[in-house]
């Protein structure tokens, strides 16, 4: 069994992740850690953890733990996975892994000179909806892919809340504008080559609250909007010559609808409904990535991965910016 700890009592940690793992065949919660021992503590008890800490540190320094995830502020992901990686700890670090694909160069080396794993946690890449996704795709189910059209969006003007917060990584991108981008490149396994953009900012929080993408992927091109203060909205469709997919909740299938997916052909006189009743997601990415850690042979998220995708995050500013096309 890997023994987590958790770093930090982050909601997305308390609803999500630590329940997963809880659940997880191969993984558990052995400790939990915070700047404040009393919320570490409630948080253990609730979750019937052994052990709690009043520092992040206290917690690296411990042979209670095999492994930390780390649900920290955007802004702090770069700092805690390299002092979690040079305490001999694998990390299962919250997307995204960093606001620049250049920071993440940093936690390459972490990762090779202390021969850990981390990976960056985007659960859809365990979803059985988008390997199933995949698996059409390199069947030809649709033919030759022409275009992927996606949105996801939603509304918050929470002032307190971190994502309306630039200090901490707050923004439209860095939340949700890499799930159409990593769920495109994880399907096709294709890299885009240039982009263009348009992007709106908040004028009292400074993020960015509303993006415009299209991604030339040199085969076909993906188009795709996010947004934070939207109606709450998910889909991704892969369109070819012969039929096309259509992703009904792509990303937040708990609270978006049904995991499923809807394969329709040419003419649109047949389709095929493929649902995935209790995917958990969440808890296939514990799995996968305690497999991979304890030296099973398992496809994670690799950091080379998420320095693509963040490439592809880092043009749209820039395009967004000078207007036309910018290279990856």
């Amino acid at each position: 069994m890997l023994r987590f700890g958790i770093l930090s009592t982050a909601k997305i940690g308390r609803e999500l992740v630590v329940p997963a793992i809880q659940d997880a065949e191969n993984c558990v919660v052995a400790a939990i850690a915070s700047r404040d021992l009393s919320k570490a503590r409630a948080m253990a008890d609730r979750f019937s953890v052994p052990h709690a800490f009043g520092s992040y540190e206290e917690m690296l320094a411990s042979d209670l733990i095999d492994a930390v995830y780390i649900p920290l502020p955007t802004s702090q992901h770069i700092e805690w996975t390299i002092k979690a990686a040079d305490a001999g700890k694998h990390v299962l670090c919250e997307k995204p892994m960093s606001l620049k694909a250049s920071e993440i160069d940093a936690v390459i080396a972490a990762r090779d000179r202390n021969k850990v794993l981390i990976s960056e946690a985007f659960m859809v890449t365990y979803s059985p909806v988008w390997h199933k996704v995949r698996s059409l795709l390199q069947e030809g189910a649709i033919g030759r892919l022409r275009h992927v059209q996606g949105a996801f969006t939603y509304y918050n003007r929470d002032a307190t809340n971190m994502r309306n917060k630039p200090e901490l990584g707050g923004g439209g991108l860095p939340d949700i504008g890499v799930y159409p981008t990593i769920t495109t490149r994880f399907v096709t396994g294709k890299e885009p080559i240039r982009v263009q953009a348009s992007t709106d900012r908040d004028p009292e929080f400074g993020t960015d609250i509303y993006s415009s993408v299209r991604a030339d992927f040199g085969e076909f091109e993906l188009s795709f909007y996010i947004s934070t203060q939207l109606a709450a909205r998910q889909v991704m469709v892969f369109h070819g010559d012969k039929g096309f997919i259509e992703v009904k909740s792509p990303f937040n299938a708990d609270r978006y609808g049904a995991e499923e997916l809807e394969l329709t052909n040419q003419n649109h006189s047949q389709s095929q409904h493929f649902r995935f009743q209790d995917a958990r997601q969440y808890k296939l990415e514990a799995e996968a990535f305690s497999r991979a850690a304890t030296g099973e042979t398992e496809e994670v998220v690799t950091l080379e991965s998420s320095v693509n995708n963040q490439k592809l995050i880092d043009a749209i500013y820039r395009a967004s910016e000078k207007g036309g096309w910018e290279p990856v």
